[in-house]
């Protein structure tokens, strides 16, 4: 692969030189369409017999394994197409999921009205994580005040720790999540978001900006990760794998039975998520996740790279008013004025490892084990 220095966009997909560690080959397609032919294609392209089999053996291990309890499996829900793809699934394959929630006061009204027409069609419970808005709007400000990226780091970490502490509350082996190959197969770049376990940057953040301890938030860190995955052995597994997952023809069939809602794009449930990703991401990190997004759509044959391209030319807000909706709804609900704003947006961006991190715990852990697969040979 060949580094370059230019501005350049993939022949393949449309991921350009904005993402970090970018290359190119000698026919100008990126490593990361080379990626995902390697990690992801052998699923989203999967055979049905495979795919078939490979599904029967998860059913039969979380019904065995939830044999007797209330729920057999947690599935979390955001109001977006995937979870709640998920969701339907599940109890359609005869699963006993309990959906889990988490509340982080910026639900859209479109994202509640999807969850509760889901958890009322399918007839499952909801248990629903609500985070103090003092204390979470107090943790925002002080990744803002951090100028770091990755301010969806907060709910991302929260959001994993409930559906860990709900699992581990019913004594369940089993989460199965709405992340899938077919959307989100390719890798995020590097200079895009941050490791989401690392509980030691936020409440070092937390600490140097505003002094707030983490009481409603909850969280996790690499060696709980360790913990639940390794020693109580609840699996965190991408359930839409073992699906054929076509996000348009899911959209349809939520839309015809359970009056589901569509969002112009992916993660747009949360109105914070949306003004992050449609706003302040481009504006502050020159990031456009919505390249992340419609390439894996090409590279999964759902969409063509002719329509990704004219997409991606247009406002990542479709219209100039919600733009402006949502970012005075911003300005009011942290407290902020325009010029606050402003000041934001023009201040250089920080690294995360800037301030305290526990990431080089996890690499640590991960290089000792490969370290150790190496020694043990293959069949370790």
């Amino acid at each position: 692969m060949l580094q370059i220095d230019r501005y350049r966009r993939c022949s393949r997909c449309i991921m350009d030189t904005t993402a970090g560690g970018i290359t190119f080959n000698a026919d100008g397609v990126c490593n990361y369409c080379s990626e995902f032919e390697a990690n992801a294609a052998g699923i989203v392209f999967e055979d049905e017999s495979s795919r078939s089999s490979r599904l029967a053996l998860l059913l039969e291990n979380v019904k065995r394994a939830g044999r007797g309890k209330r729920y057999d499996c947690i599935i979390g829900v955001s109001g977006g197409v995937d979870s709640s793809w998920a969701l339907v699934n599940a109890v359609e394959l005869g699963l006993r999921p309990l959906a889990v929630h988490m509340d982080n006061g910026w639900n859209s009204e479109l994202a509640q009205n999807n969850i509760a027409n889901l958890v009322r069609g399918l007839g499952v419970d909801l248990y629903t994580h609500v985070i103090n808005w003092p204390e979470y709007r107090a943790l925002m400000q002080a990744f803002f005040d951090a100028d770091v990226i990755d301010i969806e780091l907060l709910y991302d970490n929260a959001m994993l720790a409930v559906n860990y502490h709900q699992a581990r509350k019913y004594g369940l082996k089993h989460i199965l999540s709405g992340s899938n190959s077919a959307t989100e197969g390719m890798s995020i770049p590097r200079n895009w978001n941050w490791f989401k376990r690392d509980k030691a940057n936020i409440k070092g953040i937390a600490k140097t900006f505003a002094n707030v301890r983490l009481q409603t938030f909850p969280s996790i860190g690499s060696l709980e990760y360790v913990y639940y995955e390794y020693v109580r052995k609840t699996k965190w597994i991408s359930f839409l794998d073992f699906l054929d997952f076509d996000k348009e023809k899911s959209l349809e069939s939520l839309e015809k039975n359970y009056r589901y809602k569509r969002y112009p794009y992916k993660h747009y449930e949360s109105i914070f998520t949306r003004f992050y990703q449609g706003y302040i991401l481009p504006e502050k990190f020159g990031v456009d996740k919505r390249k992340l997004h419609l390439s894996t759509l090409i590279m999964s044959g759902q969409l063509s790279r002719t329509r990704a391209l004219e997409l991606i030319e247009q406002s990542p807000y479709p219209f100039k008013e919600d733009l402006d909706a949502d970012r005075q709804y911003f300005l009011k609900k942290m407290g902020w004025t325009p010029a606050v704003l402003t000041t934001y947006l023009n201040r250089p961006e920080v690294s995360h490892d800037h301030y305290t991190s526990e990431k080089w715990v996890w690499d640590l852990m991960v290089s000792a084990k490969q370290a150790l697969r190496g020694f043990l040979g293959p069949t370790s």
